[in-house]
């Protein structure tokens, strides 16, 4: 059974950062792309950030320079570092696994950035 279980969001003032975690069971880890995204309730999920197997990564425009994803094979995590957050990041954020055709996903967590 494929589990992708996400942490670390909470209420964070502007400015602030946060470390997102996702933890993938059910998976072989490294032949897997992993990304984050996020979703305001009426809107189309958006990607926010990628990492291939390989390593290599991608940013929407929105979070470039402010936000750092990771990965570590020995563990099976994905990281999601956001730094300078606004409240516009405000959102449930989703952790994908993606392999070929397939995507899993994890249960969300809500990061709220407000004073």
């Amino acid at each position: 059974q494929v589990q992708l279980v996400e942490s670390g969001g909470g209420l964070v003032e502007p400015g602030g950062s946060l470390t997102l975690s996702c933890v993938a069971s059910g998976i072989s880890f490294s032949m897997y792309g992993m990304g984050w995204y996020r979703q305001t309730p009426g809107k189309q999920r958006e990607l926010v950030a990628g990492i291939s197997p390989g390593g290599g990564t991608n940013y929407a425009d929105s979070v470039k320079g402010r936000f750092a994803i990771s990965r570590e094979s020995a563990s099976n995590t994905a990281y999601l570092r956001m730094n300078s957050l606004k409240p516009e990041d405000t959102d449930v954020y989703y952790c994908s696994a993606s392999r070929r055709t397939y995507t899993y996903w994890g249960q969300g967590t809500q990061v709220t950035v407000s004073s």
